[in-house]
């Protein structure tokens, strides 16, 4: 596991949640941290990637394991 610096838990939510929890956490964050999200819905990979190429910001990471869902998002 890479550090970041925030995590956000949006286990149990559905699109479009967790990427506007995460757009929020995000807004309040320094160009450069890195955050952690947990996410449960199989449709926030999609949504992630589309949200990362469209804010222009960097997914580091996205990966599955157990049925929950894991990314790392940089700021840009």
């Amino acid at each position: 596991m890479s550090s970041f610096d925030q995590e956000l838990d949006a286990s149990g939510l559905n699109c479009p949640l967790p990427i506007l929890r995460a757009k929020k956490t995000l807004a309040g964050m320094s160009g450069g941290q890195v955050l952690h999200i947990i996410a449960t819905d199989p449709g926030s990979v999609k949504d992630f990637e589309a949200f990362a190429k469209q804010t222009g910001n960097d997914l580091i990471e996205s990966k599955e394991e157990g049925g929950k869902f894991f990314f790392l998002i940089k700021k840009s």
